[in-house]
């Protein structure tokens, strides 16, 4: 059973711990580990053909078509040949399959091209490459700089001082920082000597294989010792080896078992809601369909009975059945006959639109991002009509809607503001690439790629003003920043977080440049002179301090603490005599924080010497000891951190994706809700919010849950409840779900007055996603405007998305760009990867991917309500003109004894949706829209149709059903008793079988077509010549098939000899076709100027406008800047995390000796210089960033002017 993969999943259950021994392939083999072979494809070339088949077969159509075909093989029920549904279930077969496979082939490519990478093994004593497929838990592997990590690895050795490595895991949480890690001393000793490596034989007990990545336990057993092993000693498959030569690691999982893939979720096969409402509606018509067969077959019995014994003498029945007998034969051969009202050729149909609009998204040049040569791309084409129905966006933050690029922007110092750039009249400036910057020559260690604006700050520092050289002196030295120069003057600064090392790096543009670090030492340049400082200690960030501080003896021996953090933890610690300039400070943040600025408070204070000699004996006391110590150490740094002399302020931008601001308004007027979900602290995620427009001061309130325990979730939550909706009740409100089938609990959308956003930690949503406060947690968060949830992890993520999936009737959508979103893209209804900085596993896992963000509101109001829009007018005039054609049958049975005889000729039958009406209904689903694009940007209204099922849902096809009903009636009735005892010209009979079967099929035609014109909003040359060549076909098809030559040569196949010329040239004939399209089509035209006169939809008020307009297009806005005013401010650099100062001081974390270098400020030339670092587009990579591609240009970003419509 282990084929089926039953016994792979009894050894899981199994496994609670796991167990291996280094360089021991024979004994790690024994506990059937996972190999680090992924597999994504589902078929092989053996198991395609019956899965493929199996699956399709699933299909409700598919498997009632194959019932037709049985049918069709027993002579007695079949009155049709049976090539009339072989033909056409093979070709769904075939197409469908190719899809398929090519789908699988992709995937397949997608596996061996990482399966087949290599990485170097050590096996027998010898480095091997070797394909990371054949890669073994157990083994001992060999990474080097920039290589991916093959597998969960156990940290061994590295070529770092106290082996150390950097990793970027931007593949697993998002994030382009890199992290630091160590290696165990003991496995440290270790080093790159072969015959060490390969005669290590720890043996490791860890956990069982899981999705959590922060967290990992374990020990090592070595040498007779045990050693404790944590997540600091762990490398996840999925991360990239930086800024380190080689490192050494023991695999501890792989493939499958690794934590990358554990957390890459199931893949599911997602069908969109019309697809869903469509399987309801042919089990409705299944049921139509054996109501209309029955009530045949009934008519036939008494028929039979009554009228029946007349006719035996010429016509007798065969075997002497009786008249049951022949009820029973009549009903199945009816089910064939009446088979079309759900043709096979609906479901090819569907798939060639939904192509096409697929390639209508690959092709959109407004989507296409030339800064990254990145188009987008529908990576699949099933979920294309889906688009135009989404009510909930589930967003992550970092790389979807920032860029992750820090930028020192402003900054206030003494009181004074610097960053704004002014007119001649005092008016201040929007500064864009064209603004003059200002130049750093002065300095020729400054970062090239730094860019800044206002002259009068570069002016202060060359006055030597000493408040700004104390500004910038503190920025030089109050860091965790790491300094690396491979060569003299490039420098590159490895930050913990893009904040620091973009404050870092306006220092060193300013003047006053970080250059290196000892554990007890930092070296800077002050404007151009080297000094080093002796570093007494670091008092840390975390994230209840919210702030870090240096203290420093300066060469001239002077004793400092330098101290930077949150404005409000800072002004709560200074002197007295700051009150003034903390008043204007504080104006000068609000404007910051007014831009959406990240805004950071900097201060500083000279020591006493004995005192301090007395508070660092106290500090090492406190940091030895066994018990409180964070309480011991806290109270200390309060202490020496009071009465601080304030400097300023900075203020940082975290930088956005072009046109979020205003992809996200518009995405709002169009009643899409949108969530963000970040794993970023709870500070960055509401700045971030407020930059973008999510939250707005204007808001009546923003509530946030940060509680640490159930019961105060379900407080926090009730309150912020009752405070939008007093009154409510506290048990959800259900209404039963619009799906046939299990009975789906749907919670109510409950309206509020006002707007209200909501924010919430990781810690408060694992309580409030529990069975028992789910249902409260949606009620809260979906009366929100907003929500933002914070700290959240990847599986989080994913069961937020699903919770909303479960209990609201709406479509959802989850966009974001690295792993750590793979989860909730591949489990929401449509998954979007934007192609960034972080990787391509989000896009690899999407169903449609692009460059930018901003790119959402074009695919969604544009591409989305399109296909929607197309999709539905296609399956009601599908439905409509299917359901017609085959109910004339109906309504001739009662006149043909009901003998199941078809009232067609039998290749009209064969050909009307093959030929006759298969190009206008596609061109009418390829090339219809109702507005232009533009208009639909102008009115995002426009797409709120979609997401209540206005446009398809079981009342528009029952009325739908009704309008076929009557259609059918006029086209029977009219042409029946117009041609009733009518002669021709000649005075011959004109009524008989063939001409009344030839009349009825033209009067259908033109009928359908005709309402195909009326269900046109925009007709193309391509839709003309579908609809006119459609006809002219027809009837060059009859002409030809009811001509002497065709009799002749076959006349069991064609029997209509001259019918076409002795009917056509009849002019009642024409009258009477005339006289029936117009009476099908009267109450369509009657219904529509009804409800567009008394109750006009938003898409008639809007086409109305457009006509009024004559459809000129309106002019683009201009990009004006928003601003807003905002008494609240940011912290600090809210992506640092505790711990740096410790490695800094304790010397694990310091490179080997620098490479000899001056000063750089004398003799010395900037040629060929090219620093790694940057600010405007800090890095923590060393990635180049914002770097425009060589000629071309920018794209708009096809925004425009919002016109308001009163009566809209």
């Amino acid at each position: 059973m282990s084929f089926f993969g039953l016994d792979c999943a009894r050894k899981k259950e199994r496994e609670s711990e796991r167990r291996l021994r280094a360089n021991d392939r024979e004994y790690n083999l024994s506990f059937r580990y996972a190999t680090n072979a992924i597999k994504t494809s589902k078929y092989n070339v053996f198991t395609f053909l019956p899965l493929n088949l199996f699956e399709q077969f699933q299909r409700i159509a598919n498997a009632y078509f194959l019932f037709l075909l049985v049918l069709q093989a027993i002579p007695q029920i079949s009155s049709l040949s049976w090539f009339t549904t072989v033909v056409p279930l093979l070709l769904v077969l075939t197409v469908t399959a190719a899809k398929d496979a090519t789908d699988d082939i992709n995937r397949h490519r997608s596996d061996n091209q990482v399966n087949n990478r290599k990485v170097k093994v050590l096996i027998d004593r010898k480095l091997r490459s070797e394909k990371w497929m054949e890669v073994q838990v157990g083994d001992i592997i060999k990474l080097e700089n920039n290589q991916f990590v093959t597998a969960d690895l156990l940290l061994l050795s590295s070529s770092g001082p106290m082996n150390l490595v950097y990793i970027e895991t931007a593949e697993l949480d998002g994030e382009t920082n890199l992290k630091v890690k160590q290696a165990l001393p003991v496995t440290g000793d270790l080093g790159d000597n072969i015959e060490k490596l390969a005669g290590f034989d720890g043996e490791v007990h860890c956990e069982a294989p899981n999705n959590r990545l922060d967290r990992f336990t374990g020990t090592l057993t070595f040498a007779g010792q045990k050693y404790s092993l944590d997540n600091e000693k762990i490398l996840l498959r999925g991360c990239t080896l930086r800024n380190t030569e080689w490192c050494f690691g023991l695999v501890l999982f792989g493939g499958p078992e690794t934590k990358l893939m554990q957390n890459c979720g199931k893949t599911t096969f997602k069908r969109t809601s019309v697809d869903r409402l469509m399987n309801v509606l042919v089990l409705c018509i299944f049921g139509f369909l054996a109501f209309m067969c029955a009530i045949l077959a009934i008519g036939n019995c008494f028929w039979e009975l009554n009228e029946g014994s007349e006719f035996t003498v010429f016509l007798p029945r065969q075997d002497n059945n009786d008249a049951a007998f022949s009820a029973f034969l009549t009903f199945w051969s009816y089910v064939i006959i009446l088979n079309t009202v759900v043709p096979i050729s609906l479901y090819v149909s569907v798939e060639i639109i939904r192509l096409g609009n697929s390639y209508y998204i690959n092709w959109d040049r407004k989507m296409y991002y030339p800064r990254s040569d990145t188009p987008a791309e529908a990576r699949t084409t099933t979920l294309n009509e889906e688009l135009g129905q989404i009510k909930y966006v589930f967003s992550d933050k970092t790389g979807t809607l920032t860029q992750n690029i820090m930028i020192f922007n402003r900054c206030s110092i003494n009181g004074k503001s610097f960053g704004e750039v002014y007119d001649s009249t005092g008016q201040r400036l929007e500064m864009n690439e064209y603004t003059e910057k200002v130049d750093f020559s002065f300095n020729p260690l400054a970062d090239p790629r730094f860019a800044f604006h206002d002259h009068a700050l570069v002016e202060a520092v060359k006055l030597e003003n000493p408040e700004v050289h104390s500004f910038f002196r503190l920025l030089a030295l109050c860091h965790t920043v790491m300094a690396e120069e491979k060569k003299e003057g490039e420098l590159f600064y490895q930050a913990q977080s893009p904040d620091e090392g973009a404050l870092v790096t306006a220092a060193r543009n300013f003047g006053f440049v970080f250059r290196s670090r000892t554990p007890d030492s930092v070296s800077i340049v002050e404007m151009g002179k080297p000094c080093t400082y002796e570093l007494l200690a670091i008092l840390d960030f975390n994230n209840v301090r919210k702030r870090m501080s240096v203290i420093v003896r300066s060469p001239e021996g002077k004793l400092s603490l330098y101290c930077k953090g949150a404005d409000t933890i800072i002004y709560e610690r200074l002197h007295q005599s700051c009150k003034k300039l903390m008043d204007v400070t504080t104006e000068h943040l609000n404007e910051f924080a007014g831009d959406g600025l990240r805004t950071l408070a900097l201060a500083h204070k000279d020591l006493d010497e004995e005192y301090f000699r007395e508070w660092k004996k106290r500090h090492h006391e406190a940091s030895t000891a066994l018990d409180d110590r964070e309480e011991k150490l806290e109270q200390l740094y309060e202490e020496i951190e009071k009465d601080l002399l304030l400097l300023g302020a900075t203020a940082i931008e975290d930088k956005l994706q072009d046109g979020v601001p205003q992809t996200i308004e518009l995405l709002a007027r169009a009643d899409i809700k949108i969530w963000v979900l970040t794993g970023d602290k709870q500070e960055t995620a509401e700045n971030i919010a407020y930059s973008c427009n999510l939250l707005r001061e204007e808001m009546d309130e923003i509530f946030i849950v940060a509680a640490n325990s159930p019961d105060d979730v379900r407080q926090e939550l009730r309150t912020a409840r009752t405070s939008m909706k007093p009154g409510s009740p506290d048990d959800s409100v259900f209404v039963q779900g619009r799906t046939l089938g299990k009975g789906v609990k749907v919670v109510r959308d409950e309206e509020v007055n006002g707007e209200y956003g909501l924010v919430i930690n990781g810690h408060s949503l694992a309580y409030a996603l529990e069975s028992s406060m789910e249902l409260e947690f949606l009620r809260t968060a979906c009366m929100c405007k907003t929500v933002i949830c914070c700290r959240v992890t990847p599986l989080q993520k994913a069961q937020v998305v699903q919770l909303v999936k479960k209990y609201k009737q709406a479509v959802t959508l989850a966009i974001g760009d690295g792993a750590n979103d793979v989860s909730m893209i591949k489990v929401a209804h449509i998954g979007v990867g934007i192609s960034g900085q972080e990787g391509m596993q989000a896009v690899l896992s999407s169903d449609y991917s692009f460059a930018q963000f901003r790119f959402l509101q074009r695919l969604l109001l544009v591409h989305g309500r399109w296909s929607y829009l197309r999709m539905c007018k296609f399956l009601r005039y599908f439905f409509y003109k299917n359901f017609t054609f085959t109910l004339v049958h109906f309504w001739y049975a009662f006149f043909c004894g009901f003998s199941a005889q078809t009232v067609y000729d039998e290749w009209f039958i064969t050909l009307y949706n093959l030929v006759y009406t298969a190009l206008p209904v596609l061109g009418m689903s390829l090339f219809d829209q109702d507005v232009s694009d533009v208009w639909s940007f102008q009115h995002p209204k426009l797409y709120t149709p979609g997401q209540v099922n206005d446009y398809f849902s079981k009342a528009t096809f029952f009325k739908g059903a009704i309008h076929s009903c009557y259609s059918s009636f006029m086209l029977f009735f009219i042409p029946y008793f117009a041609m009733h005892d009518t002669v021709r010209d000649d005075g011959k009979d004109a009524a008989d079988y063939q001409s009344f079967a030839l009349i009825t099929q033209t009067c259908l035609l033109f009928a359908v077509s005709i309402q195909l014109g009326l269900e046109m909003s925009y007709w193309t040359a391509v839709n003309t010549f579908f609809v006119l060549g459609s006809l002219m076909m027809y009837f060059a098809v009859t002409f030809a098939m009811y001509s002497n030559g065709m009799f002749l040569m076959l006349p069991s196949a064609f029997p209509f000899i001259g019918t076409a010329r002795n009917s056509l040239n009849q002019p009642n004939v024409w009258l009477t076709v005339l006289l029936t399209s117009f009476l099908c089509v009267l109450p369509v035209i009657t219904y529509r100027f009804l409800v567009m006169q008394l109750y006009p939809t938003i898409n008639d008020k809007v086409m109305f406008k457009v006509r009024q307009a004559k459809a000129k297009l309106p002019p683009p806005s201009r990009r004006t800047r928003i601003r807003r005013t905002s008494t609240r401010r940011s912290g600090y650099a809210f992506s640092h995390a505790q711990g740096y100062g410790d490695l800094i001081t304790s010397g694990r974390l310091m490179r080997r000796p620098a490479v000899t270098r001056s000063s750089g400020f004398t003799g010395r030339t900037t040629t060929g210089f090219s620093p790694m670092g940057r600010s405007a587009g800090y890095s923590p990579t060393a990635r180049p960033q914002n770097v425009k591609a060589q000629d071309v240009e920018a794209t708009s970003l096809q925004m425009y002017r919002t016109i308001e419509d009163p009566a809209l």
